[in-house]
C-alpha cells in the first residue's frame, strides 16, 4: 500500500511513504537521504535474506512492572501496528513487512507509573538479519519514563510507534550500548494528542554502524516534543541520527538539543535535522541545535540543519551547529590550576555532555553513561 506518489520530493511533506518495500527504489548511495551513509556496512538489512533463525531475535527482557503498565505482544494483526509510523524508506518499509511478532508497551489512562521501565533489547548473532516492531501506547493524562537499552551485537532494523495520548507527559530514553559489531537501522516515531508532553533523549554509544531516524508528528493544539541527543564515536564508528519534526496544528512547541564527542581515525558522525513548520501551524515555537567536539585528528562530523516555514505566523522558530576542538582556554584555565591535561581534557567532555546526562530522570542510569564516557576517554589516553 503505498500512501504517496513516488516522484521525486521538493519538500519533506512530499516524501515517499508506503508499507511496501517494493515501493522504494533501490538504493545507490547517491539520495539525499543516504548520501552519508556508508551502504555496503549495512549488513544485509537492505536485501540479506531472512531465515529460521530471525524470528528468535531480538529478546526482550524487563523487570518486574510498576501499577498501571502491561508489556506483551505486539500482534501482526493488531489495528495499533502501522497506525502512527509509514515507512518512507526501504529498510523501514523492510522491517515493516518482515517483523512477525513485536513488543507491546502499554501505560494505562492517567496513570501517574511510580518507577522508570527499561526493556533491554538483546540483539542476535551478527550474522542473522533481524527485523522488529515495538509500539508504546500511552494513555491519556498518564506520567511515565521509559527507558529501551540496546546491548549485545547484531544486525538489525526496528520500526518504534509512540502514541502519547492527551495530556500525557512522557519521557522516553533511548540507548544504543551495542557491541563494536553491531549494525542498527531504527525509525521512531511519535505522535503527540493534546497538550501531550514528551522528552525523548537519545544516547549512542556502541556499534559499528547506528542509523537512527527520529520522527515527530503533531495532531492537536499545545503538544511539547523535546529531543536531546547525546554521542560519541569512536575509531571507525558511524553513527547517524536523523530527525523531522513535522508541525502540523496550531500552538505546538519542539526543542531539538544533540551533542556528540569523535576520536579515532574514521570515527564519523552525521546529524540532520530537519523541521517543518506547515501553513497551518500558526503559533509554532521551535529550535534546533547540534554541537560537536572533535577529541583527535582523523574524526569527521556532518551536521545539517534545515528550516522549512510555510507561515510567518509563527512564535519563534531558529536553528545552530557548531563543530570544533577544545577550547584552549579552557584548557588552560584548568591547568593553570594545577590539573594535569588529561584530566582536564576528561572535564571538558564531561562538562561538554552533563547537561544532556542531566535530562535522564534515573540516576543509577546517568553514573553508568558517565562511567562509560570516562571509560572511552580513558581507552584513548585522553
Amino acid at each position: 500500500m503505498t500512501t504517496q506518489a513516488s516522484a521525486p520530493p521538493s519538500t519533506k511533506s512530499q516524501a515517499l511513504r508506503s508499507y511496501d518495500v517494493a515501493d522504494f527504489p533501490a538504493l545507490t548511495g547517491l539520495e539525499e537521504e543516504w548520501r552519508f551513509t556508508p551502504l555496503k556496512r549495512l549488513r544485509g538489512l537492505l536485501d540479506g535474506a531472512v531465515t529460521d533463525e530471525s524470528a528468535h531475535w531480538p529478546a526482550h527482557e524487563y523487570g518486574q512492572l510498576p501499577t498501571g503498565v502491561t508489556i506483551g505482544t505486539l500482534a501482526k494483526d493488531d489495528p495499533r501496528r502501522g497506525s502512527v509510523l509509514v515507512p518512507f524508506d526501504r529498510i523501514s518499509a523492510r522491517a515493516y513487512g518482515e517483523s512477525d511478532l513485536g513488543l507491546l508497551v502499554e501505560v494505562a489512562r492517567e496513570a501517574v507509573v511510580a518507577e522508570p521501565v527499561t526493556v533491554t533489547v538483546h540483539g542476535g548473532p551478527s550474522d542473522v538479519v533481524a527485523f522488529t516492531h515495538t509500539f508504546v501506547d500511552i494513555g491519556a493524562l498518564s506520567e511515565s519514563v521509559l527507558v529501551l537499552r540496546h546491548v549485545g551485537t547484531g544486525t538489525l532494523a526496528d520500526n518504534v510507534e509512540v502514541a502519547v495520548g492527551d495530556g500525557a507527559k512522557l519521557t522516553l530514553v533511548t540507548i544504543a550500548e551495542w557491541a563494536e559489531d553491531a549494525v542498527q537501522a531504527q525509525h521512531l516515531k511519535l505522535k503527540l494528542g493534546r497538550d501531550a508532553k514528551v522528552v525523548h533523549v537519545q544516547v549512542s554509544l556502541g556499534g559499528d554502524l547506528v542509523r537512527q531516524h527520529t520522527t515527530v508528528e503533531y495532531t492537536q493544539r499545545g503538544g511539547e516534543a523535546e529531543l536531546y541527543g547525546l554521542y560519541f564515536a569512536d575509531s571507525g564508528q558511524h553513527l547517524e541520527h536523523r530527525q523531522l519534526v513535522d508541525h502540523t496544528v496550531p500552538d505546538c512547541r519542539s526543542y531539538v538539543g544533540y551533542r556528540g564527542a569523535l576520536q579515532g581515525d574514521s570515527a564519523h558522525t552525521v546529524w540532520v535535522g530537519d523541521v517543518l513548520i506547515r501553513a497551518e501551524a500558526t503559533g509554532t515555537d521551535t529550535y534546533e541545535i547540534n554541537r560537536n567536539l572533535l577529541l583527535s585528528d582523523g574524526a569527521r562530523a556532518d551536521s545539517v540543519p534545515n528550516l522549512e516555514i510555510e507561515t510567518g505566523e509563527i512564535a519563534g522558530a531558529g536553528h545552530a551547529s557548531a563543530t570544533g576542538r577544545f577550547d584552549d582556554e579552557q584548557l588552560f584555565y584548568l591547568m593553570a590550576r594545577g590539573i594535569p591535561e588529561g584530566e582536564a581534557r576528561r572535564l571538558v567532555v564531561r562538562g561538554f555532555f552533563a547537561e544532556l546526562i542531566n535530562k535522564i530522570p534515573v540516576e543509577e542510569l546517568r553514573e553508568q553513561l558517565g562511567d562509560a564516557i570516562e571509560a572511552r576517554l580513558a581507552k584513548a589516553g585522553a
